[in-house]
């Protein structure tokens, strides 16, 4: 399953690294926010003690992870550097340069594995996926917080919105609109709902879930690593 170009992504993103967080409030008026909560309760009801937020970019989903989960390790990665400086001033308390392909980590070190809209600008998408699979431990939880596209009367607003309205917004927010319409080019071509819970199962991730959020511009995808076989 193909991807993004990741060298355009990570030029794209650190260009526009010190308004992102301000600028995804508002273009989203705060329901990432919503989001990020409900991710935190769910990886707080597994327990973990080593979690890894892959592609965090300014940390927003770790340190919600960190609020929740206080006990925990919680370990950021990104490939852009700029971000992840913002993730370090933000508080979140351990964080690496790395490529979400090719993770410096050895297998099954981490009990959750999270990627929150960062699943979508990688490189190859099921191989993403297998890669994060490799470092969760066999009966850890995987968990996607990504953009997905809502269907019935919800879809074509939302298409203008996504194509017409948010990229000139955010190009006045951050003086880069073209990261925005990419941002929406993206949205459309990634699979998602049944799918997208078809690659967590090629990438050997068991008892796939899919949660809707706001009527399908968002959604939770979760798996759980299967045991070594014998």
């Amino acid at each position: 399953m193909s991807g993004q170009d990741p060298k355009f992504v990570k030029g794209a993103f650190a260009k526009i690294a010190d308004r992102y967080v301000v600028t995804n409030h508002v273009l989203s008026m705060g329901t990432d926010i919503l989001w990020r909560k409900k991710v935190g309760r769910m990886v707080r009801d597994w327990n973990p003690t080593r979690v890894l937020d892959v592609a965090t970019g300014t940390g927003d989903l770790a340190l919600e992870i960190q609020k929740k989960c206080p006990e925990a390790k919680v370990l950021g990665t990104d490939f852009c550097p700029e971000m992840l400086a913002y993730a370090t001033k933000s508080g979140v308390q351990e964080t690496q340069v790395a490529d979400a392909m090719n993770l410096p980590f050895d297998d099954g070190g981490f009990d959750v594995v999270t990627a929150a809209f960062g699943l979508r600008n990688m490189e190859n998408w099921e191989e993403a996926l297998r890669e994060m699979g490799r470092v969760t431990k066999a009966g850890g939880h995987l968990l996607v917080l990504d953009f997905s596209t809502p269907g019935g009367l919800l879809k074509k607003p939302y298409g203008f919105y996504l194509n017409k309205v948010l990229p000139k917004i955010a190009g006045l927010l951050t003086g880069q609109g073209g990261a925005y319409r990419y941002l929406a080019g993206s949205i459309g071509e990634f699979p998602h709902g049944d799918k997208m819970l078809a690659l967590f199962e090629k990438a050997g991730l068991t008892e796939g879930e899919c949660l809707p959020l706001s009527g399908g511009i968002a959604s939770i995808y979760t798996g759980v690593k299967a045991s070594e076989k014998s």
